[in-house]
């Protein structure tokens, strides 16, 4: 049972495989999210709904939610083992497991900010997927005011280029069409590797040595790591036309109270330049309304970059307060009430620039990729309702009309 990020839905894969391998039996694992109070409090409603509906199966929590509260997860009746972020991803650990021995404490969470690794898990593909994740990275070494995963996943740390190769080809072997790159902080790639490889070095090799992908995503980036590698890679068509950009904020004054190291201008730059170098390219971010001392022209000063940098997808969430970061206990929070009414207010706005794509779209030719029947994916992630092909598939696809959740389309014939 999953929870939050893309890391956590391919980190779930490896479980999964080391889990099999070890031969477990019928044991739910929880692998958790921690990035909001709420987020902590669906994964304890989620064990103990799954331990009513089946009490005698063993339920292991793991995940940023295990790292940041292991004791009161480990506290709850219903949960067996409490394993950490590290020890979640090794197979001595399932192994252990499987061998059934007696544990002093049924807590066993180490301490995360003192790893320094972080493994290339090869993996087949994606149980029910038609694109696969590739973790590359792992960690954080920045301290944003409001971010409690830094303390879940530990430093920023990374996977040799050679090793998320041979993942890739792999995995394209395997028949999968698109990739996604991902991590807690993908665009710190590098510097913990000999010769200190950036993210655009990783990618241009991937799209060197890996000739027959078709298509490459990255996911959340932080703009202002950008490296002239990075931009060189955008060019290349194979790199998806889409970024989802770690914004947070549009204002000035409550970025550097966040601690984040862009300013609003780095944002509109980053987006203009990548924009000349693909005018494809579609932009999302996350932001986050009623940070504390946000005032209403501060938040005014978010709303309108989602026009000025024409976002198509926004991530939003109310500020939600968490114990132990330096933004809790900044003493001007803004009320719950008000957190929200911003945050209906920016999703509002993201829609209608959302809306507007898809009917700028109409009448255009789009190659997607098949997800499931009747349902896939445009390069630029929009999602196209249509008639025909089989999931794994790239069309292409006449685009008629807007749906109730991106574009409606026709098969015109397979692209790939």
């Amino acid at each position: 049972m999953t929870f939050g990020c893309r890391l956590n839905t391919y980190e779930s894969e490896v479980m999964r495989d080391l889990a099999k391998k070890a031969d477990l039996g019928d044991v739910l694992v929880v692998n958790t999210c921690a990035v909001t109070a709420e987020a902590v409090r669906q994964a304890r409603q989620a064990i103990r709904r799954a331990k009513r509906e089946q009490p005698n199966r063993k339920i292991i929590v793991t995940g940023c939610a295990a790292q940041t509260e292991a004791r009161s997860l480990g506290d709850m009746n219903e949960v067996d083992l409490v394993i950490g972020n590290d020890d979640k991803l090794r197979s001595s650990t399932y192994q252990k497991l499987s061998l059934d021995v007696p544990l002093n404490d049924k807590v066993q969470v180490n301490d995360i900010m003192s790893v320094r690794e972080t493994a290339g898990h090869l993996i087949e593909g994606m149980e029910g997927r038609t694109r696969a994740f590739v973790q590359v990275q792992n960690g954080c070494d920045h301290r944003c005011t409001f971010c409690i995963i830094p303390f879940g996943r530990g430093p920023s740390r990374s996977v040799p280029m050679g090793l998320v190769v041979e993942q890739i080809k792999k995995l394209v072997g395997n028949g999968y069409l698109e990739v996604v790159l991902t991590g807690v902080d993908i665009t710190s790639y590098g510097p913990d590797l000999p010769g200190a490889p950036s993210l655009g070095q990783l990618v241009l090799q991937i799209l060197r040595h890996v000739p027959d992908l078709p298509r490459l995503r990255i996911s959340s980036l932080d703009s202002i790591e950008a490296d002239e590698a990075l931009f060189e890679a955008i060019t290349n068509l194979r790199l998806m036309p889409h970024m989802h950009l770690y914004l947070q904020s549009g204002d000035d004054m409550i970025l550097k109270r966040m601690k984040r190291r862009h300013l609003r201008a780095d944002t509109l730059e980053f987006v203009e330049k990548t924009r000349a170098l693909r005018p494809d390219m579609v932009f999302g971010a996350d932001i986050i309304a009623g940070f504390p001392t946000e005032t209403e022209q501060m938040f005014e000063n978010s709303l309108s970059i989602i026009s000025e940098a024409n976002l198509i997808y926004t991530h939003v969430f109310p500020y939600s307060k968490r114990e132990g970061t330096p933004a809790a206990r900044i003493p001007n929070q803004v009320e719950k009430s008000v957190a929200k009414r911003r945050a209906a207010l920016l999703r509002k706005a993201g829609e209608a620039q959302f809306k507007a794509h898809c009917a700028s779209l109409i009448g255009s030719t789009q190659r997607v990729l098949l997800e499931k029947p009747g349902i896939g994916r445009t390069e630029q992630y929009v999602m196209v309702s249509l008639e025909g092909g089989q999931p794994g598939e790239i069309v292409t696809t006449q685009i008629s009309g807007t749906s109730s959740f991106g574009l409606a389309g026709k098969l015109v014939r397979t692209a790939a």
